[in-house]
């Protein structure tokens, strides 16, 4: 057992991981969340912040977005847009991996867009805007991917009411 989930499972304040202790030595304030389930870092970034943060991890070696997406909190509490990123290097056995979380108020969920980052990022943002209405600023084409372009609402919303009907439009 390492020694970071020693010291959480005897209650001790759990100490950062390796990313979140290089953040630190290069000036960018965050939150450390502690580890998943999988025993990945996990960090919280401000929304002003993401793009600075994002850039810096790129530049420390974490050249792969494996996976952006959103959450929601549950009803009056914040949307969540996460990142898992990838450190992928030659001859690497089990690469490092960490994830980003940004907490948004539900009311107006705005965020930059890593897509100038990772291209990968894309349709994942997309994706999130659709299901959750998380806007990504400086995306270049964020529009609907899942539902029709005039659909009301965020379908994955823990608050989203479905309606009672749906109008099939060209359906024959």
């Amino acid at each position: 057992m390492s020694d970071q989930a020693q010291a959480v499972e005897t209650g001790a304040i759990a100490l950062s991981g390796e990313v979140s202790q290089w953040l630190t030595s290069e000036g960018f304030e965050h939150e450390f969340l502690g580890l998943d389930a999988s025993g990945i870092e996990m960090i919280k970034v401000e929304a002003d912040f993401l793009v600075p943060f994002a850039s810096a991890l790129y530049a420390y070696g974490f050249n792969c977005l494996q996976c952006q997406g959103g959450y929601d909190s549950g009803p009056g509490c914040d949307l969540v847009s996460f990142y898992h990123l990838i450190k992928i290097e030659d001859n690497c056995l089990k690469p490092m991996e960490v994830r980003l979380k940004v907490f948004l108020p539900r009311e107006n969920p705005k965020v930059a867009s890593v897509y100038w980052i990772w291209k990968g990022a894309d349709w994942q943002e997309r994706e999130t805007f659709d299901m959750y209405g998380i806007v990504y600023e400086g995306h270049p084409g964020l529009k609907r991917i899942l539902m029709p372009e005039d659909w009301v609402g965020y379908p994955l919303r823990k608050d989203y009411v479905s309606p009672d009907f749906y109008e099939l439009q060209d359906a024959y």
